[in-house]
């Protein structure tokens, strides 16, 4: 044996010195974070229900993951951001991403498409030209049913939708609010909670499912118990939905094509990547703002013609594929009816299952809900 080799590498191993356990501690959290940033990005995250637009399927205080391989995961646009914060930091609230590196949209390869009756999460798309303007995947998280998807025809009579001219499935926990009318005597205010019905702020009157209607209809104190569906043909003017919430791309000031209203709406098409439309007084209030905000292209009107980039157009081929989204909740809802389509750069995954449900409003050894532990989302 070489004994001089053998002792010139002896004295470089005692040489090596020992990582101290603020670095190996810092390894540690190094690699967790990277991980744990992976994931989030490109396999599943958590997220909670905040407001009651998804009741009665999805209850708020539901924290739930949300699959990003379903549909395929986006890849950050918006690369250097601070980890686990979405777009503000905790605390001091100051912004936890630097806008200054830019990527373009690409998403990885999916299990699926986005399929009609899917319940979504997405960036919210009215930030896209709002004060608080954010890039697209850091800004807010919504998450509502899918009704319509690229190329579909979809109305709403009385509170039903309907798909290229079929009557779409209506999912269980879905909601209205009713007129409640009874003999005099009041309903008993345990009946009222054991059939889950909500009294909730900002609407004046009781909402519930249509089962819970049903049986609520059967008490002999109940004289009638109708949906509050507003008429065909009325717009309401202090809650207007889209395109007339929006008349920026009206060609025509006075047009009054979409007197449409959350109960009787359409019919409209959701945009479909290589669709041509005509640009006139009847798409452009519908579609401006896709074709301008959405696909980035600087739309004008001047003397009742369209200008897309400084030339003047009469046809547009989207860029896109569109969604239409809307909350089971349908009347203490934002969305798509009140702001229109979802592009398919703003999807951010699939809603599987809730792994934990807590009710604030509860008393303390009732505060979580053990039946909805684990429970798949519908």
């Amino acid at each position: 044996m070489n004994w001089k080799f053998w002792n010139k590498n002896k004295t470089k191993d005692k040489n090596k010195k020992k990582k101290s356990a603020t670095r190996e501690w810092a390894d540690a959290i190094i690699f967790a974070v990277i991980a744990a940033t992976l994931i989030r990005t490109l396999f599943i995250e958590a997220y909670t229900i905040p407001t009651p637009s998804m009741e009665r399927s999805l209850l708020v205080g539901d924290f739930l993951f949300v699959s990003k391989v379903n549909y395929g995961a986006r890849t950050p646009m918006t690369p250097i951001a601070f980890p686990f914060a979405h777009h503000t930091m905790p605390i001091i609230g100051t912004k936890a991403y630097w806008d200054g590196i830019k990527l373009p949209f690409y998403r990885l390869p999916g299990l699926s498409e986005v399929k009609k009756g899917d319940v979504v999460v997405f960036n919210y798309p009215m930030e896209a030209d709002s004060p608080y303007f954010r890039p697209v995947d850091k800004r807010e998280n919504y998450i509502k049913r899918c009704q319509g998807t690229p190329g579909d025809t979809l109305s709403l009579i009385n509170g039903q939708v309907y798909v290229n001219g079929k009557p779409a499935p209506n999912p269980p926990g879905e909601q209205t609010d009713y007129t409640l009318t009874t003999n005099g005597m009041d309903v008993n205010p345990q009946i009222m909670a054991d059939l889950n019905v909500s009294n909730y702020d900002n609407v004046a009157f009781p909402t519930m499912t249509k089962d819970a209607a049903a049986k609520l209809k059967s008490y002999s104190n109940v004289k009638a118990i109708t949906p509050n569906y507003k008429p065909v043909g009325i717009a309401d003017p202090l809650n207007p939905v889209f395109p007339a919430a929006y008349p920026k791309y009206k060609l025509n000031p006075l047009n009054k094509d979409f007197d449409w209203n959350v109960d009787n709406y359409g019919p409209i098409i959701i945009p479909k990547k290589g669709w041509t439309i005509k640009l006139d007084s009847l798409t452009m209030p519908v579609y401006g703002r896709a074709i301008e905000v959405y696909e980035g292209n600087k739309l004008q009107i001047e003397n009742g013609k369209v200008l897309i980039n400084g030339k003047e157009a009469t046809t547009y081929t989207f860029k896109m594929d569109y969604y239409w989204m809307m909350g089971d909740n349908r009347h203490d809802s934002l969305d798509s009816r009140y702001w229109g389509f979802v592009p398919e750069d703003h999807i951010v995954g699939k809603a599987l299952f809730v792994w934990m449900s807590w009710d604030d409003n509860a008393s303390f050894f009732s505060k979580i809900r053990w039946s909805r532990l684990f429970m798949g989302i519908h």
